[in-house]
């Protein structure tokens, strides 16, 4: 059935219900002929929250409005709702699939798998998930929507977090007097980044994966242009060159970092900078206990040199704390020089 069928057939159930005729079954039937159009989708969740109400112990409604509540966007809820649902009826298959969908949305293999799924495809994308040299994306929005109401406060009161600090002391070491430059800041979140880098900047520029994060910088009025884009993807695209790319506590969501060192030179101008910080590794990359990544200093010098980056300084430092420790960690400042490919 396409939108325009379901509309058709959402029309005929809306007519049926409202002469007090159909029950749960007819419902169900309405949010998934709703569900078949974006532009309808506000209406479905609004029939799923109704009969939700109507109906509360009856599985098949529930796992509609979890349905509804995934295509809405809502991630948290829906797999709440599909929770539900499942403890209503331990045995529906199509809660349960719906249920491992959205851990997948929110980039979390291991709980689509815990769900019990016997859907193949499903499966293999649960595997591929846990095996990728990145932290899926769809996680890492999660994770930022759920933190961006008090991430300021968490951050800098909590975690003790001096990343941007850090990397501004770097780049006054590796390109002192450097002002006016047009900046790229990668994960650049609600913006504390920014704020400490806006005043060398002619143009400042900023993408991240979580909206609620982009709408908390967006209010600092600190940027010039806000995206929404995975920036591994989005720096590879074509673009405008910049003096500096900024990376404060976003590449720990990455392992393999060759593609965007590849890319980063790609986006900056004859001796323009890469600065970022990492977590240290001993050997290669890593996934820690946190599920954040950790380099080591031979594979970030080995894979800049490949990049056609130089490095121009790297040096020890703490990024932020973790259960009131400093987290061991690397400032990093990468240059494509002139003579650079």
């Amino acid at each position: 059935m396409d939108a325009k069928a379901g509309a058709a057939a959402a029309a005929l159930l809306r007519e049926r219900l409202a002469a007090g005729r159909g029950g749960a079954l007819a419902r169900t039937m309405l949010v998934d002929a709703l569900l078949l159009s974006p532009a309808d989708v506000p209406g479905a969740l609004a029939e799923a929250r109704e009969a939700a109400m109507l109906f509360p112990t009856v599985a098949s409604v529930i796992t509609r409005l979890g349905l509804a509540l995934l295509a809405a966007g809502q991630l948290p809820t829906a797999i709440a709702e599909l929770q539900r649902a499942l403890r209503l009826d331990p045995q529906n298959s199509e809660a349960r699939n719906f249920l491992a969908q959205a851990w997948l949305s929110a980039g979390e293999p291991d709980k689509a798998l815990e769900t019990g799924l016997e859907d193949e495809t499903l499966i293999a994308q649960a595997q591929a998930m846990k095996a990728a040299p990145r932290s899926d994306p769809g996680y890492v929005r999660h994770l930022f929507d759920q933190f961006s109401a008090d991430y300021d406060l968490r951050m800098r009161n909590h975690l003790h977090y001096a990343a941007p600090e850090i990397l501004l002391n770097l780049a006054s070491m590796v390109m002192p007097g450097k002002e006016n430059l047009t900046i790229l800041d990668l994960g650049c979140g609600t913006g504390l980044a920014g704020e400490v880098f806006r005043p060398l900047a002619a143009r400042l520029d900023g993408m991240d994966l979580s909206p609620a994060m982009l709408d908390k910088a967006r209010a600092r009025n600190l940027y010039d242009h806000l995206a929404v884009a995975d920036l591994q993807t989005a720096l590879a695209a074509p673009g405008p060159a910049y003096d500096l790319i900024l990376a404060a506590d976003t590449l720990v969501y990455l392992g393999d970092l060759a593609a965007v060192f590849s890319a980063a030179a790609a986006r900056l101008i004859p001796d323009g900078f890469f600065l970022f910080t990492v977590e240290k590794a001993e050997n290669g990359f890593e996934l820690g206990p946190k599920r954040r990544w950790r380099h080591s200093q031979t594979y970030l010098r080995d894979t800049a040199a490949a990049a056609g980056l130089t490095v121009a300084g790297l040096v020890e430092a703490a990024p932020r704390h973790e259960a009131g420790q400093p987290v061991e960690g690397f400032a990093v400042a990468l240059a494509k020089l002139s003579h650079s490919k």
